[in-house]
Order: C-alpha cells, then sequence, then structure tokens
C-alpha cells in the first residue's frame, strides 16, 4: 500500500552511505541530506525483529534524544519510521573516542582531564536538568566531534537512559555496565540521578592514572568492592596527582547517593572552574601507557564478546551477554567489559511471581482471608474441581472455604511448590504453572499428601502484582480433602 503523501520515506531525504557500525537489530551508516548536501549518521533499526517491550525502548530513546539538545551531546535530527525499519538520524561524529584520542596525544596533563571532565559534566547537567538519566556512562560513549584539535567531547548513546521527576529515586531495572555500576544499583535499591555521578567518578579516576578503581576478575568480588566503595590512590602513579582532583573523585565516588555531588556541584568544584588555579600541567606519561593497555583490554573484550554474540546467540537483546552458572544464577562474560548489561533482572521478576504464589498459598495454609483479598483481584476468576466445572468470578465463592473448611480441619499443612514456570508476559503480566503438593494432618493424626496441577495469571496494577485468574486440576491424593480448595 503506498504510503500517504505527507509521510517521507527516509530515501526522499536521505542517500545512504558506508556503514559505520553493527548492533544485534541495528545498523549504523554514513547517510547525506539531499537537500543541503550535510553528512549525519542513521541508525537503522529492524522494527521486524523487535519484541512489543524492545519497540517501547526505541520510542523512549528517541523521545529522550528529541528532547536534548547541548554542544555536548551527540544530536538527533531526524526520526522516520517505516514499516520495517525505523531510522534515527544522529550527527556524525567523526573524532572516535576520547580515550583513545589522549593515548594519540603528545601531551596530556591532569588539566586536561579536568577540561575533559567538564564537558562529560556539562552533557550530564543538562540531562539532568531535563529529568533524563543516561545509565550507561562509560568511555567507549564518549566521542569526540571531530579529528581537531580541542574538538567537543559529546555523550552518546542513550539506548539505556530513562526519563525521571525531579529527584525521583524507584527502581528502573539492573542497567549498565559493569565496572561503571553504582552501589545502589548492585544493592536493587532505588536509585535516580546519582547513579550517573558514580559512573563519572569511575570515568575521572581512569582519566588521571588510566585503569579503573574498582577492578575484579570474579564478579562477585568486584561487586562487593563496588558495594563498600573500596578504592584507593596507590603510590607512585596518585602522588603525582592534586588534592583537589582526589577530593573531587571521593565526592563523587559517595556510597550513600544522597550524600553524593549532584552534576551542577561538581562544575563548580575548584579543580574544575579554577583549573588554572588548581590542576597540574605536568605531563602524565605513565596514565597515557595505563590507558592504552586499558583501551587494547576494552577492544579485545567488546570484540570476543561481538563474536561470541554472533556465533553462539547468547543474548537476545545484543545489548547483554549472560551465561547460566551450574547454580542457575547469571553472571557476566566478563567483569571490565566493555558490553552493557540490561536485563532489567528478569530472573528477579521471575522470582517475584513465584514469591506472590508462595504467599497466596500461605494465606489459603492459614485460613487468613484478608491476606487473600490483598493478593486477589476482586474479580478473581476460577476454573477449580470444586466449581464443577464452572468458571466462577468473584471472591464469594472463595470464602465459603475460609469461613467453614480452611483452617479448622487440619492440625498442620506444608505445601510444595513444584517445577515453578514462569512466562512473564510484558512489563505488568505473568503467568506461572506449577505442581502443587499439600501435606496435612487430618483429626485422627493421620498424614495425608495430595497433587494438583495450577496455573495463575498476575497482573501487575499500582505497583502491585494481584492474581486474576486460576486453573486447577482435579486433586489426586490419599483422600479427597476440600482443604486444598483456592
Amino acid at each position: 500500500m503506498a504510503a500517504p503523501a505527507a509521510c517521507t520515506r527516509f530515501s526522499d531525504n536521505y542517500e545512504l552511505k558506508e556503514e559505520l557500525g553493527k548492533g544485534a537489530f541495528s545498523v549504523v551508516r554514513r547517510c547525506v541530506q539531499k537537500s543541503t548536501g550535510l553528512e549525519f549518521a542513521a541508525k537503522i533499526i529492524n522494527t521486524k525483529k523487535l519484541s512489543a517491550r524492545d519497540f517501547q525502548k526505541l520510542e523512549r530513546e528517541a523521545r529522550i534524544c528529541r528532547k536534548l539538545q547541548h554542544p555536548n551531546i551527540v544530536r538527533l535530527h531526524d526520526s522516520i519510521q517505516e514499516e520495517n525499519f525505523h531510522y534515527l538520524v544522529f550527527d556524525l561524529v567523526t573524532g572516535g573516542e576520547l580515550f583513545e584520542d589522549i593515548v594519540a596525544r603528545e601531551f596530556y596533563s591532569e588539566a586536561d582531564a579536568s577540561h575533559c571532565i567538564q564537558q562529560i559534566l556539562e552533557s550530564v547537567n543538562h540531562c539532568h536538568q531535563d529529568g533524563v538519566v543516561h545509565r550507561d556512562l562509560k568511555p567507549e560513549n564518549l566521542l569526540l566531534a571531530s579529528k581537531q584539535k580541542g574538538a567537543a567531547v559529546k555523550l552518546a548513546d542513550f539506548g539505556l537512559a530513562i526519563e525521571v521527576q525531579g529527584e525521583q529515586q524507584a527502581w528502573f531495572g539492573f542497567a549498565g555496565t559493569p565496572g561503571y555500576l553504582s552501589p545502589e544499583v548492585l544493592k536493587k535499591e532505588p536509585y535516580g540521578k546519582p547513579v550517573d555521578i558514580w559512573a563519572c567518578g569511575v570515568i575521572l579516576y581512569i582519566l588521571l592514572v588510566g585503569y579503573p578503581p574498582f577492578w575484579d576478575e570474579d564478579q562477585h568480588r568486584l561487586y562487593a568492592q563496588i558495594k563498600a566503595g573500596a578504592y584507593d590512590y596507590p603510590s607512585p602513579e596518585w602522588d603525582t596527582v592534586t588534592p583537589e582532583a582526589k577530593n573531587l573523585i571521593n565526592q563523587m565516588l559517595t556510597v550513600n547517593p544522597s550524600k553524593r555531588i549532584t552534576a551542577s556541584e561538581a562544575l563548580k568544584h575548584p579543580w574544575i572552574c579554577q583549573r588554572e588555579r588548581v590542576a597540574s600541567v605536568v605531563h602524565r606519561q605513565e596514565t597515557v601507557d595505563c590507558l592504552k593497555k586499558f583501551n587494547a583490554r576494552r577492544k579485545l573484550k567488546g570484540a570476543i564478546l561481538t563474536t561470541m554474540l554472533a556465533t553462539r546467540n547468547f543474548s537476545k537483546s545484543g545489548r547483554s551477554i549472560i551465561t547460566k552458572k551450574s547454580d542457575g544464577s547469571q553472571v557476566k562474560e566478563s567483569t571490565d567489559s566493555s558490553t552493557t548489561l540490561e536485563d532489567d533482572d528478569v530472573k528477579a521478576r521471575k522470582q517475584e511471581i513465584i514469591k506472590m504464589t508462595e504467599q497466596l498459598i500461605e494465606a489459603i495454609n492459614t485460613g487468613d482471608y484478608e491476606a487473600y483479598t490483598k493478593i486477589c483481584d476482586p474479580h478473581l476468576t476460577a476454573f477449580e474441581p470444586e466449581a464443577l466445572g464452572n468458571l466462577v468470578e468473584g471472591m464469594d465463592f472463595h470464602k465459603f472455604y475460609f469461613d467453614n473448611v480452611l483452617g479448622k480441619n487440619c492440625k498442620a499443612v506444608n505445601t510444595t511448590i513444584l517445577n515453578p514456570h514462569v512466562h512473564l508476559l510484558g512489563e505488568d503480566a505473568a503467568c506461572i504453572a506449577y505442581v502443587r503438593l499439600t501435606q496435612y494432618m487430618d483429626k485422627q493424626g493421620q498424614a495425608h499428601t495430595q497433587q494438583s496441577e495450577e496455573t495463575r495469571v498476575w497482573h501487575k496494577r499500582d505497583n502491585k502484582w494481584q492474581n486474576v485468574h486460576f486453573h486447577r486440576s482435579g486433586v489426586t491424593g490419599s483422600s479427597p480433602f476440600t482443604f486444598a480448595h483456592k
């Protein structure tokens, strides 16, 4: 079907040129605007392969980029949606990564590091004033506008950025890159703008000595270091760094986010705003040498992970490489990799559904109708043996069992959930299927066990999970026992 005349197609306005980079669902190509001859970078996303959730993230990224206009942020010029592709047209930044440029310089001092972090903080401050948290500040996302000396630093890649209201703190999911994650994210606590400042502190530390403040091949040990804020300033390389620079890092790497310096406060720090007077201008050759090794390791890890992604198809999103350990936990392949981690804690969300199901069964076992009603939707629908093949709606049918049976006929009850399978249906719905074993003692002191197969549908409303429907098979066991009723 022909597109309406008002809708401009990408090819009407732009001519595609060579490829600049590639992701799992996207490719970045240079393009030329036909009417002006100006060059841009087009991020082309294959929307056919995106889930509804991925599509929402893409729309969020475009919305955030549209409102951020600052000399230190890669600017979005156009967003064009076609049938199978979405085109995001950005500034063409040709200077490469900031960290790669530093090692190619003939001269690099503390004052240069101060100028770099100032530009990064300017971009972060602009984001924060606009209610945007980047969540993935790291060297790979710090680019230079051009190859010219003194070119502006540009913050890129808002794929993980979120919108917040004022100083709002909330749990927005587990996202970022391991070495740059803040303690509050690792502790699964509510977070907000301060996570970006923590990452700036890590970046500033690297800018001064060429290696990161937190480092361990073992992910658990790395995360323990970060949560404790366990970093130091070893000799001899830190001996030549001014106290003011260390003071700024200390204020950025403050474990308590409410006591951490803000972007606007950091910009007023003497080491930044009185650079000429405070920052050292001595050439730091050791830093440049260390930074070369740091860059090489980043690139190698990034290349290995990209290859593994392509050959072993680890992750659908292409954002994270996660492997399952034998104990079922999920770990990153590498702790210092440049690959962004965003699992939005799928595992944690599934555990939450299992926990809610256990709470509901506990309410049944103890005959606690009040707790049961808090967990169930008032219009709960159910198929179960007691309803004789009918679909029942509402709570009255269930209340009868709480009033007359539950908690009265038994001395002790124990429930075991076997083989729970959770299907996440978008952000706010889930389905769980499991086998339920119920052990109980009758009035004669005899032990019985029953088995039923159950499926429950959960829906999240006002940030609270509620059971909206369940289906239970016929009960099998040593005796018919209405106690197993839900």
